[in-house]
């Protein structure tokens, strides 16, 4: 019953990219732009390979907010 950014959890990696739409896309950047708000930010291009080197400077937010994602309520 769990679908959108957090993925399936039904065990099939094939399907965890599936969007709003029921499709699934191949790519993170095409994912993730499903789930944009429109008019809220621009689409985005293909992420840098290294994204804690290129937007060094939000390395804090990103990992505080990782660190939801790792607490008690997705256990």
């Amino acid at each position: 019953q769990v679908r959108g950014l957090c993925g399936t959890y039904n065990g099939d990696q094939r399907d965890e990219f599936s969007t709003p739409a029921g499709d699934v896309e191949g790519s993170v950047s095409a994912f993730t732009d499903k789930y944009r708000a429109p008019g809220a930010c621009p689409a985005r291009g293909p992420f840098a390979a290294e994204p804690c080197g290129a937007y060094a400077g939000q390395r804090d937010a990103a990992e505080a907010a990782c660190a939801v994602l790792h607490g008690p309520a997705f256990q």
